[in-house]
């Protein structure tokens, strides 16, 4: 079913019917992204694999993604932003299917390939669709119900993965993706709208997209060797490899008229401003999350169960918070209400690593209530400045952008974890949290020269 492009955002009722497709899908990509951490030990033992060789089974879905993020978002200004998001959602659907029924390893890992490719479809888009599902006085809103979410399955990816594996075996971790998404593919067929305005290009450019695979792909694998001490010739030969492909990649991309990496939007000074704020929020936060179970659980002593919900309140103050600036976004620069939300969140964590040396819980909930109000209050206003500071027609290359600097500040940020540890072993949480701190530190100062630009 197609529907036309609406002039300024969908009727009510249609419009919360397509927004819930919208929360489903990306609900299930981001989840999938960490929900199979817990498994795997079951995992590698049930299919005879090492712990070090199960590790694929979440490496190949986040490469996945990465690595295809931009190409889709360029084929859904090309296409339409709903058949990008569709075809995501069925492919998605069928690989979880592929994932539950693998035997072995290989197949396995080959099913969250093709399963990340579904995923990225997913991610690189749904901004895009959330501008024109939105009347543009209220995107502000719709902007927070994705911040809300993004978020909010980032950190509940280990507590919903618990909570299946205690009723059922590993591979429901995969197959409830399966009538959650018949839901999602069902309403996006009957609510989605088609683009206002397709970008002027009808070529899809390949040696781009491959170029773009190697450049991002080269990105993680560089960040990741470093951090975990692999062989320098290696690490060395990669980056050579980066900055070669990544000269030509970009040199293309000038001369083209509607680029694949959009680098036509980086020239809005206010896009790569956000884009920057981005980049370094999300490295702050997974410098915070990944390293704090370690010091809860190594030095503070607490089990699994109480470090889980030490960490719960961060998402639920992002939950009450996102909503809240979505709303204020209408009458509040956007600059401003990001750098007192990331002001917020550089406070909390630069509280966190300055804990007393025998914190009691509260002491460590308010800081993380702290933190998780100044994340919602800074992502919904960044993001509603990415999409809307770009053209209509490039809505794709923004949706497609905003999804790239999330990946690529949480893959610095748990590389930067792995290095903190290996340089200062039992200190590791403390120096993550300062490095965090500062990296909110910097991005609020960024994020407040925006109030010189023009706003979008």
């Amino acid at each position: 079913m197609t529907l036309s492009p609406p002039q300024d955002g969908l009727p009510t009722r249609q419009r919360y019917m397509a927004i819930v497709t919208i929360a489903l899908g990306l609900t299930m990509a981001v989840l999938d992204g960490a929900i199979a951490n817990v498994a795997l030990p079951t995992i590698s033992r049930e299919l005879n694999a090492s712990p070090a060789q199960s590790i694929w089974i979440v490496n190949a879905y986040q490469i996945a993604i990465i690595v295809s993020l931009l190409s889709l978002s360029f084929l859904g200004d090309m296409l339409g932003y709903r058949r990008v998001y569709q075809a995501g959602l069925a492919l998605f659907i069928a690989t979880s299917l592929f994932c539950a029924f693998s035997t072995t390893l290989t197949m396995l890992t080959f099913a969250r390939v093709l399963q990340g490719l579904g995923g990225a479809a997913l991610m690189s888009v749904n901004t895009a669709l959330i501008r024109i599902i939105y009347p543009q006085r209220y995107l502000g809103r719709g902007m927070a119900i994705n911040s809300l979410i993004v978020a909010v399955s980032t950190a509940a990816g280990p507590t919903v993965a618990a909570a299946i594996l205690s009723v059922a075996s590993w591979k429901w971790l995969f197959l409830i993706n399966v009538p959650l998404g018949a839901i999602a593919l069902w309403l996006a067929l009957r609510t989605l709208p088609d683009n206002p305005q397709k970008a002027t290009t009808q070529k899809f450019d390949v040696p781009s997209a491959i170029m773009n695979a190697l450049f991002f792909g080269l990105i993680i694998s560089a960040l990741s060797g470093f951090a975990q001490g692999q062989s320098h010739l290696l690490v060395l030969s990669e980056v050579v490899a980066l900055l070669v492909i990544g000269w030509f990649f970009i040199r293309r991309q000038l001369n083209m008229a509607v680029p694949l990496l959009p680098v036509d939007l980086l020239r809005i000074p206010i896009f790569s401003l956000s884009m920057g704020t981005s980049v370094c929020s999300f490295c702050a936060q997974m410098l915070a999350m990944v390293s704090l179970p370690f010091f809860l659980q190594n030095v503070l002593q607490r089990n699994e169960v109480a470090t889980g919900l030490l960490l719960t309140p961060w998402p639920l103050a992002t939950m009450v918070f996102a909503p809240i600036a979505g709303r204020l976004i209408e009458r509040v620069h956007a600059g401003l209400l990001g750098g007192i939300g990331l002001a917020m969140f550089a406070l909390g964590l630069f509280l966190l690593a300055w804990l007393p040396v025998n914190p009691g819980d509260g002491d460590i909930i308010w800081r993380m209530m702290l933190c998780g109000a100044g994340f919602g209050l800074f992502q919904s206003p960044n993001n509603h400045t990415i999409v809307t500071s770009a053209p209509r027609n490039r809505s794709g290359g923004a949706s497609g952008m905003l999804g790239t600097a999330r990946l690529l500040g949480q893959s610095m940020g748990a590389a930067l974890v792995a290095l903190m540890f290996n340089l200062f072993d039992e200190s590791g949480t403390h120096v993550s949290l300062l490095l965090a701190g500062s990296f909110a530190a910097v991005a609020a100062l960024v994020s407040v020269s925006r109030m010189t630009q023009t706003r979008a």
